[in-house]
């Protein structure tokens, strides 16, 4: 994963903070380490965004937003991180998220007959409702480390081999003859 890869398709972060809308809500949103990328702020995002989509609310790239807004990460990888649960996703994933509950609970594991209506919100999640927020928040937690700790290996893998190329390049430049 290289930066200027990623930089690639991100817009300029002064196009973001001149763009008229972003200007409106203030100078906090104008600061430059929401809009740069670096280990510190990538990592950040990744595990921001990470830990809102394991959140069960429909407005996650918001809390994403306002994470990266406080711990000073990346605001345009936070939000799409989010992503990773959609409509698509939702379903397995929030099913583990309960399992993993009803594990640390010691909870049986109960018959889900899920059916999108407001009935089954108010008598069929208030049966599941500590099992499944506590495997949201645990499953959420340890794969924000996860990303979190990926991304900065990745990243020091990255420089590490650059380092080594760098220096590899330098070597084969230089012969034994060549010094005198």
């Amino acid at each position: 994963m290289s930066k200027k890869l990623i930089k690639r398709y991100l817009p300029h972060p002064d196009k973001i903070t001149e763009n008229r809308w972003i200007k409106k809500l203030g100078p906090r949103l104008q600061a430059p380490d929401l809009w740069h990328i670096n280990r510190r702020s990538l990592s950040g995002a990744a595990a921001i965004g990470i830990f809102c989509a394991f959140i069960p609310v429909p407005f996650q790239m918001l809390l994403a937003a306002i994470g990266a807004i406080i711990f000073r990460s990346n605001i345009l990888v936070a939000v799409p991180a989010v992503w990773l649960s959609n409509p698509i996703t939702m379903p397995p994933m929030f099913y583990f998220c309960y399992w993993i509950g009803t594990l640390i609970l010691g909870v049986e594991l109960g018959q889900l007959n899920f059916e999108l209506s407001f009935e089954w919100l108010m008598s069929g999640l208030l049966e599941i409702w500590q099992p499944f927020l506590l495997g949201c928040l645990v499953v959420g937690v340890v794969s924000a480390l996860l990303a979190f700790i990926c991304i900065r290996l990745i990243w020091r893998y990255y420089i590490w081999t650059h380092i080594r190329k760098r220096r590899n390049r330098r070597n084969a430049g230089l012969t034994p003859n060549s010094r005198l």
